[in-house]
């Protein structure tokens, strides 16, 4: 297997994963994003994205290491999916 389909496997297991808690817990879902709205209103630099990381990682399941050098594929897509919709949401207003 090459090392492309190793990273690819590794995502799908973890988004996986990540689905399944959203599953057994919505509110993880309406928390996360609570979270990444009030901290987004000061900007999405790399320290309010951390910011929003270690809040979530303190107040729900979900667990995403403090730095940002450690974060997987699966824990960069869902925080920058949480600015995405929160940028959506501003546009619609």
């Amino acid at each position: 297997m090459a090392s492309s389909e190793i990273q690819k496997t590794r995502v799908i297991n973890e988004l996986t994963g990540f689905i399944k808690k959203l599953l057994q817990d919505p509110k993880v879902l309406e928390t996360s994003l609570e979270i990444a709205r009030r901290h987004l209103e000061s900007g999405s630099d790399s320290s309010v994205m951390a910011d929003i990381a270690n809040e979530i990682s303190d107040t729900t399941s979900i667990h995403i290491p403090d730095s940002a050098e450690e974060h997987s594929e699966a824990d960069r897509l869902f925080l920058e999916l949480l600015k995405e919709v929160v940028q959506e949401e501003k546009a619609l207003y």
